[in-house]
Protein backbone atom coordinates (compact mmCIF):
# COMPACT_ATOMS: atom_id res chain seq x y z
CA UNK A 1 0.00 0.00 0.00
CA UNK A 2 0.86 3.56 -0.61
CA UNK A 3 -0.63 4.59 2.65
CA UNK A 4 -2.52 3.24 5.34
CA UNK A 5 -6.61 3.04 5.37
CA UNK A 6 -8.35 2.45 8.51
CA UNK A 7 -8.54 -0.71 10.28
CA UNK A 8 -5.22 -1.98 7.83
CA UNK A 9 -2.11 -3.25 9.45
CA UNK A 10 -0.08 -3.75 6.31
CA UNK A 11 3.26 -2.32 5.48
CA UNK A 12 3.23 1.12 3.85
CA UNK A 13 5.13 3.02 1.96
CA UNK A 14 4.46 5.99 4.20
CA UNK A 15 5.39 3.57 6.76
CA UNK A 16 9.25 2.66 5.73
CA UNK A 17 9.78 6.18 4.82
CA UNK A 18 8.93 7.44 7.97
CA UNK A 19 10.67 4.55 9.73
CA UNK A 20 14.02 5.71 7.72
CA UNK A 21 13.87 9.39 8.70
CA UNK A 22 13.37 8.54 12.32
CA UNK A 23 16.67 6.39 12.25
CA UNK A 24 18.23 8.62 10.92
CA UNK A 25 17.14 11.24 13.27
CA UNK A 26 15.91 13.53 10.48
CA UNK A 27 11.55 12.93 11.25
CA UNK A 28 9.80 15.84 12.89
CA UNK A 29 6.30 17.30 12.67
CA UNK A 30 7.00 19.75 10.86
CA UNK A 31 9.40 17.89 8.38
CA UNK A 32 8.47 14.06 7.74
CA UNK A 33 6.83 12.29 4.34
CA UNK A 34 3.45 13.73 3.11
CA UNK A 35 1.70 11.95 0.46
CA UNK A 36 1.18 13.58 -2.98
CA UNK A 37 -0.26 10.86 -4.97
CA UNK A 38 -0.41 6.79 -4.76
CA UNK A 39 -0.04 3.63 -6.92
CA UNK A 40 -2.01 0.53 -6.53
CA UNK A 41 -1.37 -2.09 -4.68
CA UNK A 42 0.66 -4.50 -6.83
CA UNK A 43 2.35 -1.49 -9.03
CA UNK A 44 6.30 -0.48 -8.56
CA UNK A 45 7.85 2.16 -9.69
CA UNK A 46 8.29 5.99 -8.97
CA UNK A 47 6.58 7.83 -6.46
CA UNK A 48 7.32 11.33 -4.60
CA UNK A 49 6.38 12.30 -1.01
CA UNK A 50 6.72 15.87 -0.05
CA UNK A 51 9.26 16.25 3.15
CA UNK A 52 6.77 19.92 4.81
CA UNK A 53 3.20 20.32 4.26
CA UNK A 54 3.75 23.42 2.13
CA UNK A 55 5.14 21.84 -0.68
CA UNK A 56 2.45 19.27 -0.81
CA UNK A 57 -0.22 21.49 -0.98
CA UNK A 58 2.18 23.13 -3.75
CA UNK A 59 2.75 19.96 -5.84
CA UNK A 60 -0.80 18.78 -5.51
CA UNK A 61 -2.14 21.79 -6.85
CA UNK A 62 -0.12 21.58 -9.81
CA UNK A 63 -0.23 17.36 -10.35
CA UNK A 64 -2.67 17.68 -12.94
CA UNK A 65 -2.11 21.24 -14.96
CA UNK A 66 0.11 19.10 -17.45
CA UNK A 67 3.65 19.87 -15.52
CA UNK A 68 3.74 16.14 -14.30
CA UNK A 69 3.97 13.75 -16.99
CA UNK A 70 4.13 10.05 -15.93
CA UNK A 71 5.09 7.22 -17.90
CA UNK A 72 4.20 3.43 -17.23
CA UNK A 73 5.23 0.38 -18.59
CA UNK A 74 2.86 -2.39 -18.63
CA UNK A 75 2.74 -6.36 -19.68
CA UNK A 76 -0.79 -6.94 -21.38
CA UNK A 77 -2.00 -10.78 -22.51
CA UNK A 78 -2.68 -10.41 -26.29
CA UNK A 79 -6.30 -10.71 -27.45
CA UNK A 80 -7.69 -14.39 -28.64
CA UNK A 81 -7.54 -14.84 -32.90
CA UNK A 82 -11.27 -14.87 -32.66
CA UNK A 83 -10.90 -11.07 -30.95
CA UNK A 84 -7.81 -9.79 -32.21
CA UNK A 85 -7.77 -6.11 -33.50
CA UNK A 86 -4.53 -5.37 -34.32
CA UNK A 87 -3.43 -1.79 -32.69
CA UNK A 88 -1.60 0.19 -33.85
CA UNK A 89 1.95 1.00 -32.90
CA UNK A 90 1.15 3.64 -31.31
CA UNK A 91 -2.24 5.43 -30.26
CA UNK A 92 -4.69 7.59 -27.97
CA UNK A 93 -7.59 5.60 -26.08
CA UNK A 94 -9.75 8.43 -24.87
CA UNK A 95 -13.06 6.59 -23.32
CA UNK A 96 -14.64 7.81 -20.70
CA UNK A 97 -14.71 5.58 -17.15
CA UNK A 98 -17.41 4.28 -14.77
CA UNK A 99 -17.31 2.20 -11.50
CA UNK A 100 -18.86 -1.22 -10.57
CA UNK A 101 -20.64 -1.96 -7.38
CA UNK A 102 -16.89 -2.80 -6.43
CA UNK A 103 -15.49 0.33 -7.06
CA UNK A 104 -13.73 -1.15 -10.03
CA UNK A 105 -13.22 1.31 -13.35
CA UNK A 106 -14.20 0.01 -16.65
CA UNK A 107 -15.12 1.69 -19.93
CA UNK A 108 -19.10 2.06 -20.38
CA UNK A 109 -19.82 0.41 -23.95
CA UNK A 110 -23.13 1.38 -26.02
CA UNK A 111 -24.46 3.97 -23.39
CA UNK A 112 -24.25 1.73 -20.59
CA UNK A 113 -26.61 1.04 -17.35
CA UNK A 114 -28.59 3.64 -16.40
CA UNK A 115 -27.19 5.46 -12.81
CA UNK A 116 -28.78 4.65 -9.53
CA UNK A 117 -31.25 7.80 -10.11
CA UNK A 118 -32.17 6.14 -13.11
CA UNK A 119 -30.73 8.91 -14.89
CA UNK A 120 -27.50 8.73 -17.24
CA UNK A 121 -24.67 6.68 -15.77
CA UNK A 122 -21.85 8.71 -13.82
CA UNK A 123 -18.94 8.94 -16.07
CA UNK A 124 -15.04 10.56 -16.33
CA UNK A 125 -12.84 11.17 -18.77
CA UNK A 126 -10.36 9.46 -18.90
CA UNK A 127 -7.23 9.78 -21.81
CA UNK A 128 -3.96 7.44 -22.40
CA UNK A 129 -1.88 7.62 -24.73
CA UNK A 130 0.33 4.53 -25.54
CA UNK A 131 3.22 2.76 -27.65
CA UNK A 132 3.86 -0.82 -28.19
CA UNK A 133 7.44 -1.49 -27.64
CA UNK A 134 7.45 -5.18 -28.20
CA UNK A 135 4.64 -7.21 -29.61
CA UNK A 136 5.36 -10.86 -28.85
CA UNK A 137 3.42 -14.30 -29.49
CA UNK A 138 1.60 -14.23 -26.41
CA UNK A 139 2.04 -10.75 -24.57
CA UNK A 140 2.29 -7.01 -25.55
CA UNK A 141 4.84 -4.95 -23.93
CA UNK A 142 3.70 -1.37 -24.12
CA UNK A 143 4.49 2.09 -23.08
CA UNK A 144 2.09 4.33 -21.21
CA UNK A 145 1.32 7.86 -20.36
CA UNK A 146 -1.28 9.51 -18.94
CA UNK A 147 -3.10 12.59 -19.83
CA UNK A 148 -5.59 12.31 -16.81
CA UNK A 149 -4.89 10.56 -14.11
CA UNK A 150 -7.87 8.26 -13.16
CA UNK A 151 -8.51 5.47 -11.11
CA UNK A 152 -7.66 2.27 -12.43
CA UNK A 153 -7.07 3.86 -16.13
CA UNK A 154 -4.40 2.29 -17.61
CA UNK A 155 -5.78 -1.51 -16.36
CA UNK A 156 -9.49 -0.44 -17.82
CA UNK A 157 -8.64 1.37 -20.89
CA UNK A 158 -5.55 -1.56 -22.29
CA UNK A 159 -8.53 -4.42 -20.93
CA UNK A 160 -10.99 -2.43 -23.14
CA UNK A 161 -9.17 -2.81 -26.07
CA UNK A 162 -8.85 -6.42 -25.33
CA UNK A 163 -5.54 -6.24 -23.86
CA UNK A 164 -5.85 -6.96 -19.98
CA UNK A 165 -2.50 -6.50 -18.05
CA UNK A 166 -0.86 -9.78 -16.78
CA UNK A 167 -2.03 -10.53 -13.20
CA UNK A 168 -4.77 -8.59 -13.08
CA UNK A 169 -7.64 -10.41 -11.55
CA UNK A 170 -9.87 -7.85 -11.72
CA UNK A 171 -9.91 -7.64 -15.35
CA UNK A 172 -9.34 -11.67 -15.81
CA UNK A 173 -6.42 -11.77 -16.49
CA UNK A 174 -5.68 -15.43 -17.50
CA UNK A 175 -1.45 -15.47 -16.45
CA UNK A 176 0.18 -13.79 -13.93
CA UNK A 177 4.44 -14.38 -14.57
CA UNK A 178 5.37 -11.98 -12.41
CA UNK A 179 2.92 -13.32 -8.95
CA UNK A 180 1.76 -9.49 -8.98
CA UNK A 181 -0.03 -6.83 -11.13
CA UNK A 182 2.60 -6.29 -14.32
CA UNK A 183 2.41 -2.70 -14.23
CA UNK A 184 5.06 -0.06 -13.43
CA UNK A 185 5.91 3.99 -12.96
CA UNK A 186 8.81 4.11 -15.13
CA UNK A 187 9.34 7.63 -14.96
CA UNK A 188 8.11 10.73 -12.78
CA UNK A 189 8.92 14.40 -13.82
CA UNK A 190 7.41 17.45 -12.29
CA UNK A 191 8.49 20.86 -11.55
CA UNK A 192 10.04 21.61 -7.89
CA UNK A 193 7.97 23.36 -5.65
CA UNK A 194 10.14 25.92 -4.77
CA UNK A 195 12.80 26.28 -7.09
CA UNK A 196 10.45 25.68 -10.07
CA UNK A 197 13.22 23.67 -11.81
CA UNK A 198 12.01 20.42 -13.35
CA UNK A 199 12.66 16.95 -12.03
CA UNK A 200 13.09 14.23 -13.79
CA UNK A 201 13.45 10.65 -12.10
CA UNK A 202 13.18 7.00 -13.97
CA UNK A 203 13.97 3.64 -12.70
CA UNK A 204 13.58 0.68 -15.53
CA UNK A 205 11.35 -2.36 -14.85
CA UNK A 206 12.66 -5.27 -14.85
CA UNK A 207 15.01 -7.02 -17.39
CA UNK A 208 12.55 -10.46 -17.60
CA UNK A 209 9.77 -8.38 -18.44
CA UNK A 210 11.30 -7.96 -22.31
CA UNK A 211 12.77 -11.19 -22.14
CA UNK A 212 9.19 -12.56 -21.21
CA UNK A 213 7.27 -11.12 -24.09
CA UNK A 214 9.99 -11.75 -26.76
CA UNK A 215 9.81 -15.82 -25.78
CA UNK A 216 6.21 -15.73 -25.26
CA UNK A 217 4.45 -17.78 -22.42
CA UNK A 218 4.26 -21.51 -23.37
CA UNK A 219 3.22 -22.94 -19.72
CA UNK A 220 1.32 -19.76 -18.60
CA UNK A 221 0.32 -19.86 -14.86
CA UNK A 222 -2.98 -20.85 -13.73
CA UNK A 223 -5.53 -18.29 -13.96
CA UNK A 224 -5.92 -16.05 -10.53
CA UNK A 225 -9.24 -17.12 -10.00
CA UNK A 226 -8.63 -20.82 -10.18
CA UNK A 227 -5.11 -20.31 -8.47
CA UNK A 228 -7.64 -19.43 -5.50
CA UNK A 229 -9.52 -22.39 -5.90
CA UNK A 230 -6.77 -24.60 -5.91
CA UNK A 231 -5.52 -23.30 -2.71
CA UNK A 232 -8.98 -23.88 -0.79
CA UNK A 233 -8.62 -27.60 -2.40
CA UNK A 234 -4.97 -27.80 -0.41
CA UNK A 235 -6.30 -26.09 2.88
CA UNK A 236 -8.90 -29.09 2.71
CA UNK A 237 -6.37 -31.48 2.68
CA UNK A 238 -7.15 -32.03 -1.05
CA UNK A 239 -4.08 -32.41 -3.85
CA UNK A 240 -2.95 -29.17 -4.62
CA UNK A 241 -1.84 -29.27 -8.89
CA UNK A 242 -0.44 -25.84 -9.04
CA UNK A 243 3.59 -26.31 -8.51
CA UNK A 244 4.65 -23.54 -6.07
CA UNK A 245 6.13 -21.36 -8.28
CA UNK A 246 3.50 -20.67 -9.99
CA UNK A 247 1.17 -19.91 -6.86
CA UNK A 248 -0.18 -16.40 -6.19
CA UNK A 249 1.30 -14.99 -3.37
CA UNK A 250 -1.48 -13.43 -0.92
CA UNK A 251 -1.95 -10.03 -0.03
CA UNK A 252 -1.50 -10.59 3.71
CA UNK A 253 1.96 -12.59 2.71
CA UNK A 254 2.77 -9.86 0.11
CA UNK A 255 2.28 -7.05 3.19
CA UNK A 256 4.21 -9.02 6.21
CA UNK A 257 6.52 -11.06 4.15
CA UNK A 258 9.89 -10.27 3.65
CA UNK A 259 10.51 -9.02 0.43
CA UNK A 260 14.27 -10.59 0.43
CA UNK A 261 12.76 -13.73 1.58
CA UNK A 262 9.69 -13.99 -0.66
CA UNK A 263 11.92 -12.80 -3.72
CA UNK A 264 14.12 -16.44 -2.95
CA UNK A 265 11.33 -18.52 -3.36
CA UNK A 266 10.30 -16.95 -6.66
CA UNK A 267 7.27 -14.56 -5.69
Amino acid sequence: LSVPYPGSKARTALDLLEKIMRGRGDWSKSHHPFTVHRLDRDTSGVMVFALNEAAQRRLMASWHDGNTHKVYRAVAENPGKAARKELADEGTIDEPLAENAYHVAYVVKNGGAAGKDGGPQKTVRAVTRYRIVHRGPTHTLFELTLDTGKKNQIRAHLSFLGYPLAGDENYRARTDPFHRLALHARRLEFLHPVTGKKMSFEIPEDAFWLEYVQKGDERPAAPVWKQERQEHRKEEGMPDSVPPAHRRISAKERAHGSYVALGRQGF
